[in-house]
């Protein structure tokens, strides 16, 4: 397929479409989806050929970066957009998209409209429920951010390829291992606008007093082994306090399982009778049924304000809810010290890490003029500028080379300490860690969905029957081996029935 650049007022210059694949770069790796695009070299089109096939060409073309398309202030364009970044009072992204629609966009005569601020599944459900004509269903938005899985929910053949709207310059300027993400067949469908990686979160002020107690420092927080230690050590100081929160256990199953020289996933199945996840398991386990972690659902940042845990493992974007203050059961308020630590790791030899972060879809529209403006406005949001002031106030990365450059060279230039602290984390990182993209395959969704429920299912009742048979009387030592086993035969069981 060809792209026209517009390069003067008279005459379009036909360029070949790069190649866009897998890319082996750095230390980042992907997850094996279905994405990447390889493009075959074609042989340059007679000039002849194209005059005479030109108008004839132009007359279907829809693409939006160099669509004939006019947009103008006399006659706007309204795009409606759903995203996950923050929340509807306070949401960086919403504080860019205020900028761009008092500049270019009233220059333009484009005025983005958020709707929805909300969680990933909520858009998921959101988007399906439109996409099958549910009953009661909204209308699909114009512009909306999603993980991947969201295409096979409500299909590509509605979705703006941003190759057709973005040059191939435009491209280069992209981290190719995120851009790469984003491909669908020959087709770019997800733009990358953030990525997060994961890190480990602590509450310094709490678990300074816990250290003081019990010797337990923060350089032990570095290894999963140092975690759970300070974890059961946390729970006996506190009388029964839980010390953490893990966010993702398919996260963690997938990085452990990397470092053991294991995959967690084989022709779309789990593979939870390998020997590598039994070693991650059962440390896990043993931490979780005695009670140094909290099994509860939902999100860390809520169980921060009230100090029913003090750290956690989540992505770095969780520092937009990380509270400056914990609030106790008698009312009275402290101000603490968080930081951030790097990913901890499972093994001396090798060290991972998830990066994540969904993209920018843009539904294709009839009239040209919203797809340009879609164009318009995801190139603005992606510019160095624009694109470290939305990531760099929600601690995500940015996605071009340059600004991700610019950022790294001098953290010290973010004005917030906790958000330094979150940049100094993914630095050590990034010298020192592998990042891994989650594989896509089919039913991904569900899967990782009923991983974690079923976790936190088997290990719950295994802590409730820990507490009642030791309790009881029962020797602590004999009753948790036990419940360690059994529960990884609960977790095995309830994944077959499943058929993951």
């Amino acid at each position: 397929m060809l792209i026209y650049n517009y390069n003067d007022l008279n005459f379009f210059v036909p360029t070949q479409k790069g190649q866009k694949g897998r890319i082996n770069k750095n230390n980042f790796q992907r997850g094996g989806n279905s994405g990447g695009k390889t493009t075959p070299e074609g042989g340059t089109m007679k000039k002849i050929a194209f005059l005479l096939c030109f108008i004839i060409f132009i007359s279907c073309f829809s693409g939006c970066g160099q669509s004939s398309a006019e947009l103008s202030p006399k006659d706007p364009v309204t795009l409606t957009m759903w995203h996950v970044y923050g929340s509807q009072t306070k949401s960086p992204l919403n504080d860019v998209i205020i900028e761009f629609n008092q500049t270019i966009g009233k220059e333009k005569g484009i005025t983005i409209n958020v709707e929805s601020v909300t969680s990933s599944s909520a858009i998921d459900n959101a988007l399906s429920a439109s996409a099958n004509g549910e009953p009661g269903a909204e209308n699909m938005p114009d512009l909306f951010t999603a993980y991947p899985r969201v295409v096979e929910l409500i299909g590509k053949d509605r979705l703006l390829s941003w190759d057709d709207c973005f040059s191939d310059t435009e491209l280069s300027v992209f981290r190719k291992d995120f851009l790469s993400e984003g491909y669908f067949g020959e087709d770019l469908l997800m733009l990358p606008i953030a990525k997060s990686a994961e890190a480990f979160y602590l509450n310094k002020t709490l678990f300074d007093r816990f250290s003081t107690a019990t010797g337990v420092t923060v350089d032990g927080l570095n290894t999963f082994d140092g975690v759970f230690d300070a974890a059961r050590k946390y729970y006996d100081w506190s009388d029964g306090q839980s010390f953490m929160q893990i966010n993702d256990y398919y996260n963690y199953a997938y990085v452990g399982m990397k470092a053991h020289g294991s995959e967690l996933i084989r022709n779309g199945r789990l593979r939870l009778d390998d020997d590598a996840f039994r070693t991650i398991w059962v440390p896990l386990a043993e931490t979780a049924i005695y009670g140094g972690i909290c099994l509860e659902d939902g999100y860390a940042a809520a169980r921060w304000k009230t100090a029913e845990i003090i750290a956690n493992t989540g992505s770095t974007a969780d520092v937009l809810y990380q509270p400056d203050e914990v609030i106790y059961s008698d009312n009275t308020t402290e101000a603490i010290e968080s930081i951030a630590l790097p990913y901890p790791t499972f093994t001396d030899n090798t060290a991972g890490v998830i990066y994540r972060g969904g993209g920018l879809f843009a539904v294709k529209n009839s009239d040209d003029r919203k797809n340009q403006a879609a164009y318009i406005f995801a190139k603005w949001l992606t510019e160095k500028e624009h694109n470290l002031d939305f990531v760099t106030n929600s601690g995500y990365l940015p996605v071009t080379s340059e600004a991700f450059d610019t950022l790294f060279k001098d953290i010290n230039t973010i004005e917030k300490k906790s958000y330094r602290s979150v940049y100094k984390a993914v630095d050590t990182m990034l010298e020192n860690y592998s990042f891994y993209a989650l594989p896509l395959y089919d039913g991904a969704s569900d899967i990782q969905l009923n991983f974690e429920k079923n976790v936190k299912s088997v290990l719950s009742s295994a802590h409730n029957q820990y507490i009642k048979r030791v309790t009881g009387g029962d020797d602590p030592t004999d009753v948790l081996n036990e419940l360690v086993e059994t529960s990884l035969m609960e977790l095995m069981a309830l994944s077959a029935e499943q058929g993951a």
